[in-house]
């Protein structure tokens, strides 16, 4: 058992190396397109506005809890003229179960102020007006962007991130969330973008998770360089 493992090890270690970067790319896009060819957000929506709430909620939050949070928010606020209307303590008590429920509050609260005093209640779709919105990150502006208005913008959450590196995808160089997106959108087709995004997110967040990852689900033990690399994973 253990000579099997070995040799297993080896052929692993060698298809690594065999394995140009581009030919990474696009075995994971051509299994993903096949696997999943309709693919979104796991968030629960029925507007941009409604999105972008749930995703500046989703920060450091599961999308499960979210989903279980936004239906009495949005029954209550279902658009921007309705939050900005209401009392902080009001919307932090229907959020009170998610992570930073009390800077989550107050930047909901002056988002949608914002969206009514600046942009006449409607979500922008410039990047730059986004990130310009309280509580609004790169991330959470790519992904607003990606879902709500098709646009090709890469939004490198933590699963975005791990994924990304362990398989070999970007550089060691590659660092931050920000040389990560810019590598990610320098190899994918602009046109697989979007669902990209959610591809590795989701193997990320189902199989490639961070603390003990189930590579015995993986279809791409084969030539993930994590043995290489030396990647700390939990046994």
């Amino acid at each position: 058992m253990k000579r099997r493992h070995i040799v297993a090890s080896l052929l692993t270690y060698i298809t690594t190396i065999a394995m140009t970067r581009k030919q990474r790319y696009q075995f994971l896009l051509d299994y993903f397109k096949e696997q999943m060819p309709e693919v979104t957000t796991e968030l629960h929506y029925a507007s941009p506005f409604q999105l972008l709430v749930a995703t500046v909620l989703s920060a450091q939050c599961t999308d499960k809890r979210i989903n279980e949070v936004t239906p009495a928010l949005f029954d209550r606020f279902p658009d921007a003229q309705t939050m900005a209307m209401a009392d902080e303590g009001e919307i932090l008590q229907l959020i009170s179960s998610v992570s930073y429920p009390n800077s989550k509050a107050r930047h909901l609260l002056a988002m949608a102020q914002m969206l009514m005093t600046d942009f006449g209640g409607v979500v922008p779709s410039d990047p730059k007006l986004l990130v310009s919105l309280p509580g609004v990150g790169r991330k959470t502006a790519n992904v607003v962007q990606a879902v709500a208005f098709g646009k090709s913008t890469m939004a490198v959450d933590t699963h975005v991130f791990r994924v990304s590196r362990r398989m070999g995808l970007v550089r060691k160089t590659d660092d931050t969330p920000l040389k990560v997106e810019m590598e990610l959108m320098r190899n994918i087709p602009a046109d697989d973008v979007p669902r990209a995004h959610h591809w590795l997110l989701l193997h990320g967040r189902y199989v490639c998770t961070s603390r003990a990852p189930h590579c015995d689900k993986c279809d791409f033990t084969a030539f993930c360089p994590k043995l290489m690399d030396g990647d700390k994973l939990s046994k």
